[in-house]
């Protein structure tokens, strides 16, 4: 399995529009945050966890030339915006595209891209095959994928497990019997929006404090905002199997 992180930051990215902070100023690559997403390659397949509206250029760096489905952890534009560049994989693989999401988070993209599942479609719109999940094991061409429900404040927001691997973003609070799902992950990815209080994500310590009770292998944050700090300044203070996650970071089990 190789992951590859294609996004690592909120919603407003990093640098934020207007702002000439020490972060968003700063130089070093990995403060460069695209919105959150991320690439999971399981042998032969390709799945990318949100389309935010990034979602064209992060396949453009990542070079991405094949995917077989697209998988939603929630309905927040900055997780979906940009789910009309899939056209470009029904294209080149002259097929549908599955998507996988809860009804809710299907029936909110049919209202945001209502023109891709009219009767009579304009020519050349994304084409796509819709699946709805639940909170149960689903398997997407052999691939078992376990969702894990947690709440952005009082949104519940899915984070997937892929065998070792386990992606959490948009989290506040979880139920323990979701924290059972989690437990046994060699990697764990998680949202960390900064160091203070904030009504729908966890926060530095808070984030800290999941790693703690969970103990994998290594641990990376993502959905960074600008107010956590510089990736340099922050990262050497974190415990040695905790990182900060970047764009274009590549990990392998």
């Amino acid at each position: 399995m190789k992951i590859t992180f294609l996004g690592t930051g909120t919603s407003q990215g990093v640098p934020v529009i207007g702002c000439d902070c020490p972060v968003c100023s700063s130089l070093d690559f990995r403060d460069k945050r695209l919105r959150s997403s991320i690439l999971v390659e399981i042998d032969d397949q390709s799945f990318v966890i949100d389309t935010g509206p990034d979602f064209r250029q992060q396949m453009l760096l990542a070079k991405v030339k094949k995917l077989d489905a697209v998988i939603f952890t929630h309905e927040h534009k900055d997780h979906t915006a940009g789910l009309d560049d899939i056209r470009s994989y029904n294209f080149l693989q002259k097929k549908d595209m599955p998507i996988y999401g809860t009804p809710r988070v299907l029936n909110q993209i049919k209202r945001e891209f209502a023109y891709i599942f009219e009767e009579v479609k304009y020519p050349g719109v994304p084409s796509v095959q819709v699946n709805e999940i639940s909170n149960t094991p689903f398997s997407i061409n052999g691939t078992t994928v376990t969702p894990i429900q947690v709440l952005h404040y009082k949104l519940p927001v899915f984070g997937f497990r892929f065998g070792d691997f386990t992606y959490i973003t948009d989290a506040k609070y979880i139920e323990d019997e979701e924290f059972e799902k989690i437990k046994g992950s060699k990697i764990l990815v998680l949202n960390a929006l900064q160091k203070t209080h904030h009504l729908s994500h966890l926060t530095l310590d808070e984030a800290l404090e999941w790693v703690d009770r969970i103990q994998p292998e290594q641990a990376y944050f993502t959905h960074i905002s600008h107010k956590l700090g510089a990736h340099h300044e922050i990262e050497p203070h974190l415990p040695t199997h905790v990182k900060l996650a970047y764009d274009g970071l590549t990990i392998t089990l």
